[in-house]
């Protein structure tokens, strides 16, 4: 989750155009861990304890690099981790991230991305599995004032139904929105809700992982992610 980022301009994903790239761009949704928040250290200092708690696989140093070039359901399958324990497990980060939401930190371009997204006049919104909370307090008061809409508390592979709230509320249809994650399955909920999908390439998965996705756009740098909104606005 913790990589550096690097300049580039923003590359479409495998699967080409969507059928909506002729719509603008109205709302942007981000994934938070691994997207805005760079949490990956501090989540694999804690995995080990998460292991032994809830009775899976633990991971090695040497197993990091590996499982970032896997889908997010073959990492939970390597690991054993059982489904029924996804939202204890969920539960019980949310509570840890929030004792120690002061060890971790934006990504370097987080503040200016979203204060210069928000100027475009461009809507914003999140959509986490962390709490409301969490989020805010790692985002700071005057970079969260910057989200219009929060849908938090998102099971691992639940985010469908959040990103149909977040649309409903904001009164923004799918094809003019794009959700922008880190993880594979990031693509695959944006893709059923019939989003454009964007992935960041300073998160969690891999750029070959996420290039079998398929998204829309992967981003090396924030200022990508301004560069391709901007040209969707017209």
């Amino acid at each position: 989750m913790g990589t550096v980022m690097r300049m580039a301009e923003a590359m479409p994903g495998p699967g080409g155009a969507p059928a909506a790239d002729g719509l603008p761009i109205r709302l942007v949704i981000f994934d938070f861990d691994g997207t805005l928040s760079d949490s990956g250290d501090w989540f694999l200092s804690v995995v080990d304890d998460l292991a032994r708690r809830f009775r899976f696989r633990s991971v090695a140093q040497d197993e990091v690099e590996m499982l970032r070039h896997r889908s997010s359901r073959e990492v939970i399958q390597y690991l054993g981790i059982s489904r029924w324990k996804l939202p204890l497990i969920a539960r019980h980060l949310r509570k840890r991230v929030g004792r120690n939401a002061h060890q971790i930190e934006l990504f370097p371009g987080t503040p200016d991305l979203l204060e210069q997204l928000s100027a475009t006049g461009v809507k914003i919104a999140l959509v986490t599995s962390n709490s409301e909370a969490n989020a805010r307090a790692i985002l700071g008061h005057e970079h969260a004032a910057r989200i219009d809409f929060y849908a938090c508390g998102a099971s691992l592979f639940g985010k469908v139904p959040k990103f149909r709230r977040v649309l409903k509320r904001m009164g923004v249809p799918a094809a003019e929105t794009l959700a922008i994650g880190d993880e594979t399955r990031d693509v695959d909920a944006a893709r059923e809700v019939g989003m454009r999908a964007g992935s960041v390439l300073w998160g969690y998965a891999s750029e070959a992982a996420l290039a079998r996705a398929e998204p829309d756009a992967m981003f090396r740098a924030p200022q990508d992610i301004l560069d391709y909104v901007a040209a969707h606005r017209a």
